[in-house]
């Protein structure tokens, strides 16, 4: 045997897996049964999130900017007959699949298809006789692009399949977590905390936001934080106007607030938490407007329990912007779910907020997740109040993630 290939199909690190075998199974089967209800018979799927889910696969390049002819075309296939999957990878990335998933039937693609296994995955499925009937891709995830996701439909269809969107069913098995998800979601909230903390202890006139940005992943990275799905905000003055704005060499000055907004990660579960600082006292109108906007989290302390109807919680925060004023003057007022995430966005499937109909009517279940924004622009136009707190529903209680930190504007001396 080649050198090369002793190491791709022998070297054996330290495996890495996330969660138990009993773990990965019981997903498994709740798929499988999504996917009997949903009318799929094979499920391809491609997203780094769904990959994670299914085996706890995890790698630092996913191909989705790549050279043309480096396709992103591995993945995993479910079929839901059968209480197995296929992990079908290039063999670039045997050792790494060795180390983190949790598959027991990996096939890598012959040497012949360089890095491009379409042909080879459509021809290993209808092999197994798994092309038959409905299959289903995952059309709205970031990976494969349309070029390459319309060639696995060619390929799909070619074979005898009958391909649909399938990007419904890991988005929603994944909203309601088990204990040992929620577990991980809770020193996700321990790390955020500690992050927020660093934050209140470097921020000063003439700091640089990529100082401060550095200092907090620093911080959460000693207590075993992971690199988070999107860039940390660090927005300072009326940069906080944009929220969605990166952070810069910009100096932050003396009487400036400054909005930041991190996710604590731990083994791929995000929890999202922000605040604002005023460095120095606050002007009075500002603290008037920030003290008002943030009381609304004693509305949501209020009503928070295990199966919150969405509906409730929608009205009552609504409520107190109205009454308090503050309605016309918001930028964002929802959440959306928190859990797996990976580069380039950690804002999960699941969206609430006063405005829309769109899951109104469900409940928070316990084994759920979500974040809650106030976006409240302030004053002068001098920046926006940026507050989020997780909550989290288990089934004898419901909590707030980060509480050690204030929602109020955190005054920094």
């Amino acid at each position: 045997m080649e050198y090369r290939d002793e190491v791709y199909f022998e070297a054996q690190p330290d495996r890495e897996q996330p969660f138990s075998d009993e773990e990965f199974a019981n997903r498994l089967n709740r798929i499988r049964q999504a996917m009997a209800e949903a009318g799929i018979d094979c499920l391809f799927l491609s997203s780094p999130e769904s990959m994670y889910y299914v085996a706890g696969y995890v790698c630092m390049w996913y191909h989705t900017e790549s050279p043309m002819e480096w396709s992103a075309t591995n993945g995993i296939a479910v079929h839901v007959d059968h209480d197995r999957f296929i992990h079908f990878e290039t063999e670039r990335e045997a050792v790494l699949t060795r180390t983190f998933s949790c598959s027991k039937d990996t096939r890598y693609f012959p040497k012949t298809s360089y890095r491009d296994g379409i042909g080879y995955i459509a021809d290993e499925l209808k092999a197994e006789g798994w092309l038959k009937g409905n299959l289903g891709l995952e059309m709205h995830a970031m990976r494969p692009n349309r070029a390459v996701s319309d060639r696995f439909q060619a390929a799909f269809e070619r074979a005898g399949a009958k391909v649909i969107d399938g990007s419904a069913i890991l988005r929603e098995v994944r909203w309601v977590k088990s204990l040992a998800e929620m577990e991980c979601l809770k020193e996700s909230a321990r790390i955020a905390t500690v992050g927020l903390k660093r934050a209140a202890e470097v921020l000063r006139p003439g700091v640089t936001e990529l100082e401060v940005q550095g200092e907090v992943t620093c911080a959460m990275a000693r207590e075993g934080g992971e690199m988070q799905a999107q860039l940390m905000p660090v927005l300072s003055g009326k940069k906080s106007l944009a929220t969605h704005a990166m952070a810069t060499r910009r100096k932050m000055q003396a009487g400036e607030t400054v909005a930041i907004d991190v996710c604590g990660v731990f083994k791929r579960y995000h929890i999202n938490a922000a605040r604002t600082f005023s460095l120095g006292e606050p002007a009075a109108d500002v603290k008037d407007v920030t003290d008002r906007a943030s009381a609304v989290m004693d509305v949501v302390r209020d009503c928070l329990r295990p199966n919150l109807p969405i509906r409730e919680l929608n009205e009552k925060v609504k409520a107190h912007y109205d009454k308090e004023d503050l309605w016309t003057s918001r930028g964002w007022i929802g959440g959306y779910e928190m859990g797996i995430s990976f580069p380039s966005d950690w804002v999960g499937n699941f969206v609430y907020d006063p405005l829309s109909e769109k899951n109104a009517d469900r409940v928070f279940e316990p084994g759920t997740a979500v974040n809650h924004e106030i976006q409240v622009f302030m004053p002068r136009h001098v920046g926006q109040f940026f507050m989020i707190e997780s909550l989290l529903f288990e089934e004898d209680k419901a909590s707030f993630a980060t509480p050690d930190v204030s929602y109020a504007l955190n005054v920094v001396e």
